[in-house]
């Protein structure tokens, strides 16, 4: 297995265990990753848990932040 394969798999795992899971970055919907790390995620979840998010680190920290602060 590639470490390509290996990061899909654990992400597949873990969103698959815990349906509060959100997956979010810079081009890993859609695009399925820079490096196709979460490719085929977006199909296999959908749009409310795997979401692309603009080029602005400290906009998704808080995003994360504000998530887990709520329950998610």
């Amino acid at each position: 297995m590639r470490m390509r394969e290996a990061v899909i798999e654990a992400l597949r795992a873990e969103m698959s265990a815990d349906p509060s899971v959100v997956f979010m970055g810079e081009d890993v919907a859609a695009a399925g990753g820079v490096f196709k790390t979460s490719d085929g995620l977006l199909a296999e979840f959908g749009p409310e848990r795997v979401r692309d998010t603009p080029i602005s680190e400290m906009g998704f920290l808080g995003a994360a932040v504000g998530a887990a602060m709520t329950g998610l």
